[in-house]
């Protein structure tokens, strides 16, 4: 009997999607170019705030845009709803190209965070309707596997972009293309999903779900595990050019060894997560994350401090995966509630960014950075260590 929601030609091209998600994380050298290019004549002790105001302003989208992007999926669907976010994003992608300014570099990052937050909240349910029952967990790590590539391409492809079209911009014209073509493929793949019979949900039905304790402490994870991921990105280049010296061509590539050893991370999490539990490779790659970030606040050479970045993305890349699926597998039921409310978290992205430029302008040093992304690193390993694998498959069998 055929499937063809199984096939890989349906698989394909939602994963594909998860290419396009990586987008956001280009705010990583932007904020870099944007603090070097337009806020020269800023007070340097004002410098870090400003420039992480694009990580800010991008990931602030997420509380405003999560909730209604559920609610509008249950009446459009999830494949409409995905197509709509890639046409925001092509929009998107052409404002720096306009005017490079801090207030056009703002509006464009702005609109990157509205796509992208309708991309996450419906691209990861409408993987549910390609991928079935215990594969879930695999194949929303095998996602994060695609994000963290085009993560991991992002300054390469800047680095092209200068030596052969001589601006660093023109990364944006070609994130346009390829979102382009994502956008056909996708039309063009017919995918079935499950009529919604549930009633309306409201604002208050989604944030009604905070008051179980597991998606609690699960949401309180996203928060945290998109401010250290967002918060290194940040962080990574000035903590290259303020403790090694280097210039901020040769320190946009501290993130690509935080996104490269992600992605392996994400690549072998991908397997192991089929054979073994979620919950204990939860606990252990984040006692490894907060070790190594311990070790960060201490090391001054450039070797130590590239393998370092290297370890924690390792050890991050499979806890938003992991932590997105407890939550969906906890109430299947409410699984576009659940997942609005989950990419809510997102705008940890904001949060800890910002708090991040103020202490370490208050600090003077990229270390206020590191003690900030460490707290967010403590509440994962508390999350690991509290969520109770035999709570979730109650609520399952409940459901």
């Amino acid at each position: 009997m055929k499937n063809t929601n199984s096939t890989s030609f349906n698989v394909l091209p939602v994963m594909f999607g998860f290419f396009i998600m990586g987008f956001a994380d280009i705010v990583g050298i932007t904020s870099m170019h944007v603090k070097e290019d337009l806020l020269g004549d800023f007070s340097p002790a004002f410098r870090d705030t400003l420039s992480n105001m694009i990580p800010v302003v991008l990931f602030s989208m997420f509380l405003i845009f999560s909730i209604p992007t559920g609610m509008l999926m249950n009446k459009i669907g999830r494949k409409r709803t995905v197509l709509l976010s890639n046409i925001i994003t092509i929009v998107a992608m052409f404002i720096p190209l306009i005017k490079y300014t801090f207030f056009m570099s703002l509006l464009a990052f702005a609109l990157l965070g509205i796509s992208n937050t309708i991309l996450q909240v419906s691209l990861n349910p409408l993987l549910t309707n390609v991928v079935k029952g215990d594969k879930l967990t695999s194949s929303l790590t095998a996602g994060q596997f695609v994000k963290a590539n085009s993560s991991f391409c992002g300054p390469f492809i800047a680095a092209f972009s200068v030596s052969y079209f001589g601006n660093w911009q023109y990364i944006f014209p070609i994130y346009a293309v390829v979102t382009v073509i994502s956008t056909i493929w996708l039309m063009a793949t017919p995918i079935k999903e499950e009529q919604i019979i549930s009633k309306a949900s409201s604002f208050r039905n989604v944030f009604g779900l905070l008051k179980d304790k597991t998606i609690l402490l699960l949401f309180l994870g996203i928060i945290f595990v998109v401010g250290v991921d967002v918060g290194l990105n940040t962080a990574a280049p000035k903590i290259l050019m303020e403790r090694c010296g280097m210039n901020s061509i040769d320190a946009g590539y501290g993130p690509s060894m935080y996104f490269a050893f992600r992605t392996v991370g994400a690549f072998i999490g991908a397997i192991l997560l089929v054979k073994f539990s979620s919950t204990l490779f939860f606990k252990i790659i984040t006692v490894v994350a907060v070790l190594a970030l311990v070790t960060l606040l201490f090391i001054i050479d450039n070797v130590s401090v590239f393998v370092l970045f290297a370890i924690i993305g390792f050890s991050i890349a499979n806890v938003f995966s992991i932590i997105f699926s407890m939550a969906i597998q906890s109430r299947p039921d409410k699984a576009n509630e659940i997942s609005g409310l989950m990419i809510t978290g997102v705008f940890g992205g904001a949060i800890i960014p910002f708090i991040m430029g103020l202490t370490s302008d208050a600090l003077g040093s990229q270390v206020g950075s590191i003690l900030i992304i460490l707290f967010s690193a403590i509440y994962l390993l508390f999350c690991a260590f509290m969520v109770k694998p035999k709570e979730i498959a109650n609520q399952i069998k409940s459901t």
